[in-house]
């Protein structure tokens, strides 16, 4: 078995996102959306405790949380290859890894295909902004790329709250402070609170896991603070429904009214397997206007997605993007009509962009 760090370095040659070794099968990449074996025999349970060991040994890292909870998470970097944020997880007694590769440097927005109307987000100066969708959607890259954004184009403090971190930003026009959940603060919550003393202007917290976290950050926005989040939900009237119903029935009036105060935009994406064997991101961006804010507020979220879809260039609609990527050849029909939110709508804008 090759050790760990050929393993990865094998995997970044086959241009593969994720790695995974899990007991009796080989050791495999997914490369453009695709299960890619890197090695011909199967990986054993001993195997693999050697292959985990050398992840703590580069991440510097005890076992202490994988003993006690059955699972880790961490980031480390082999130099010359990349980094790599990892899990750790016990299955059926023994142990498996997925390792996903964050490469060297902050992506690039143009090759990452992030449309004008997301990176104009980074114009923001207060508020919440959420990136939302699956996991592996790329959250993290559009949030790296926003980030960034303003990094290079503002004077200020950005603070990231991340488990782990993934992306490191360099100090450019503003000075950044990253830290990791659980070796640099308990919490999330804690850390959000900690960072409304540290005199922040761009707060990013890598997920919005609870009501305390969420109720949280909304005071963080409400206090002028420019603050990014991620949520596992697809689509913004979804993403606003999350976090109103992670609160009792009796405070959602009051997170109703404080969100269409505090919410000025939401983007969802997701990654889509191309008809050339690449993968595409589409996008839905709801930017928050007095019309949504209404919306919001009197908990009408079912007629979001109308509101989006007839708001013309200032927003973008994931069905419009889905029927746009397949009239260009991008993606299959079949793929668009799958993954639409609307499948009937998106099936007219494809056939009317085709007769424009």
């Amino acid at each position: 078995m090759n050790s760990l760090d050929e393993l990865l370095r094998t995997a970044m040659q086959m241009e593969g996102s994720d790695v995974f070794i899990i007991p009796f099968s080989p050791v495999s990449t997914k490369v453009h959306g695709k299960m890619t074996p890197i090695t011909e025999e199967k990986v054993t349970p001993t195997q693999i405790q050697g292959l985990i060991d050398r992840a703590y040994e580069l991440a510097a890292r005890n076992q202490h949380n994988l003993d006690r909870e059955g699972d880790d998470d961490f980031s480390f970097a082999i130099r010359d290859v990349s980094r790599f944020r990892c899990n750790i997880y016990r299955q059926r007694g023994t142990l498996a890894a997925v390792f996903r590769v964050v490469a060297f440097g902050l992506p690039d927005p143009v090759q990452r295909h992030v449309p004008d109307l997301v990176m104009k987000l980074a114009d923001i100066r207060s508020g919440m902004v959420l990136v939302t969708g699956p996991a592996g959607t790329g959250k993290s890259t559009t949030l790296a790329c926003l980030l960034d954004r303003i990094n290079q184009t503002r004077s200020g403090h950005i603070i990231t709250i991340e488990d782990p971190i993934e992306y490191l930003h360099p100090h450019k026009g503003c000075l950044v402070s990253q830290r990791e959940v659980p070796e640099d603060a308990s919490s999330f919550a804690r850390a959000v609170r900690a960072a409304l003393r540290e005199a922040p202007d761009v707060i990013m917290l890598g997920e919005m896991r609870d009501m305390v976290t969420i109720s949280t950050a909304i005071t963080a926005a409400e206090t002028g603070h420019l603050l990014f989040s991620t949520l596992h939900t697809l689509g913004a009237a979804k993403t606003i429904d999350r976090v109103i119903d992670a609160f009792p029935a009796e405070q959602q009036n009051q997170v109703r009214t404080q969100l269409s105060m505090v919410l000025k935009a939401v983007v969802s994406q997701r990654l889509l397997a191309g008809t050339d064997g690449l993968l595409y991101p589409v996008f839905e961006v709801m930017t928050v206007n007095p019309a949504i804010q209404n919306l919001i507020r009197e908990g009408k979220t079912h007629q979001i997605d109308n509101a989006i879809s007839g708001a013309g260039s200032e927003m973008l609609s994931m069905d419009a993007e889905l029927a746009r990527l397949a009239r260009e050849g991008k993606i299959t029909k079949e793929a668009a009509r799958a993954y639409a939110l609307h499948p009937e709508t998106m099936e007219r804008q494809m056939r009317f962009g085709a007769m424009r």
